[in-house]
């Protein structure tokens, strides 16, 4: 069976799409990354909130966000406790990344 994950941070610019792109074309997974704001590259929905299966969010405010959307999403979603302070494919934010996710997905 296929595990979908969500990566969510504000603007889906930086983070999500790195971590995104950490995951993407393993076996047996199907990743998205989206943002909470308004004006993000795509905007977390309440059909993203449904299709995945495990939602990682950067912060707590995050977490609120998809919580809004779906009161009802519960222990899918983890806050990785990332700080809207690297670029996209950061050196020290795919480092950060692989050791958090190392817990979730092996191979990383």
């Amino acid at each position: 069976m296929v595990k979908k994950v969500l990566f969510v941070c504000s603007g889906n610019v930086d983070r999500s799409p790195t971590a995104e792109s950490l995951l993407k074309g393993k076996e047996g997974l199907e990743v998205k990354s989206a943002g909470t704001w308004i004006g993000a590259k795509t905007v977390v929905s309440k059909d993203l909130v449904n299709w995945a299966d495990m939602i990682f969010v950067m912060e707590e405010h995050h977490k609120e966000a998809v919580e809004k959307i779906d009161p009802n999403v519960g222990k899918k979603i983890i806050v990785l406790d990332i700080e809207d302070t690297y670029l996209r494919n950061d050196q020290k934010l795919t480092k950060i990344l692989k050791e958090k996710l190392s817990k979730y997905f092996d191979g990383i």
